[in-house]
């Protein structure tokens, strides 16, 4: 049978649906695995303002879904602490992490023993997210700590609390991936998020009842109950209101960051161009220097030039000189000869 319900993946659906007890008991004990047999829920309504407007209107509500609960093991019974958040954003992974430390600080979270001693409670971490995590068909991620055997690389089946209290269990319903993914009575029950199924009214699913095993009838009239609701249908209208602002503003910011970017870009380039000017007019002054100094260079090699050859004159004017004194001396030597000769002739 074909029925109409409101769409879960509104912040006001899925705080309308969890607020029915045997509903919320039935979702989270599909998603553990476990059976879950009293919840009790904790302060758990958050608001972040995304304006600085006084409209009510300009607010994004955050729901993060804190239950104490009590879970039948084949043992007996455990005592937990579910938290639960929905995010249709991208993963605040800082938000996450300092409202999941929040859970391991906070002293409320312990319980009793026999001995009067104070344990903390064990945390189980459940997320909704409307942005996939880049793993893909994979609609619900359990991520569960195993304990190995460091040399053998076996798993250790024995449980410690001390490992149990120190590391927490954690699901991740990845909304994009359900897309008609209905392997198990899980996926078939998370269904009511697959996005596929909106009517032209995005506010509204189509699905068949009897797609559902019977168990999860409940869940599929509370949801029918609100798509009834005048109030629901309202909130849904005003969340609408509230993601069109937040893509406005990311709209605008975008088209700021665009608009800084460029503004950015052009004082780069008007600083590049300054810069070019500036080593441009540096080049001309080293051209300019390299010009004196070859002109300076050419100066001296005129003058190296110039005394090179004054060398040359004098060198010929001193073999000049010399062949002289040799022409004297030969001359020294006729006349000592002569004289010589005039002698003997006088004696005789």
């Amino acid at each position: 049978m074909n029925v109409q319900i409101a769409n879960p993946i509104y912040d006001v659906v899925f705080k309308y649906m969890m607020e029915d007890n045997t509903v919320a008991k039935l979702l989270i004990s599909s998603i553990i695995g476990e059976n879950v047999v009293r919840l009790d829920p904790k302060p758990q309504e958050h608001t972040t303002k995304v304006s600085d407007d006084s409209d009510d209107k300009k607010s994004l509500t955050v729901y993060r879904l804190d239950f104490s609960a009590k879970i039948k093991t084949p043992d007996g019974y455990k005592l937990i602490t579910i938290e639960m958040q929905k995010a249709s954003l991208p993963t605040d992974i800082k938000r996450f992490r300092t409202y999941l430390g929040g859970q391991y600080a906070n002293p409320n979270n312990v319980v009793t023993l026999e001995d009067e001693r104070l344990e903390p409670l064990q945390i189980y971490a459940i997320y909704f997210l409307g942005k996939d995590l880049e793993i893909c068909d994979t609609p619900v991620l359990s991520v569960s700590p195993k304990v190995r055997d460091v040399a053998t690389q076996k798993i250790v089946k024995a449980k410690s609390r001390f490992i149990e209290l120190l590391n927490h269990k954690c699901w991740i319903v990845q909304i994009n991936c359900l897309k008609q993914r209905r392997r198990n009575e899980l996926e078939q029950l998370l269904s009511v998020f697959d996005q596929e199924n909106r009517t032209k009214d995005h506010h509204v699913l189509n699905v068949n009842e009897n797609d559902f095993p019977k168990k999860y009838h409940p869940l599929i009239r509370r949801l029918k109950s609100a798509a009834g609701s005048k109030e629901v249908k309202k909130q849904m209208s005003d969340e609408d209101e509230v993601w069109s602002y937040i893509k406005d503003v990311e709209r605008i910011g975008l088209h700021k960051g665009r608009m800084e970017m460029k503004k950015i870009l052009d004082q780069k380039n008007i600083e590049l161009e300054e810069k070019d000017k500036k080593i441009e007019e540096k080049d001309k002054k080293i051209e300019e220097k390299d010009k004196k100094i070859e002109e300076k260079d050419k100066k001296i090699d005129e003058k190296d030039r110039k005394i090179e050859e004054k060398d040359r004159v004098i060198e010929d004017k001193d073999k000049v000189i010399e062949d002289m004194d040799m022409v004297i001396k030969d001359m020294d030597n006729y006349i000592e000869v002569l004289k010589q000769q005039l002698q003997k002739y006088v004696i005789n």
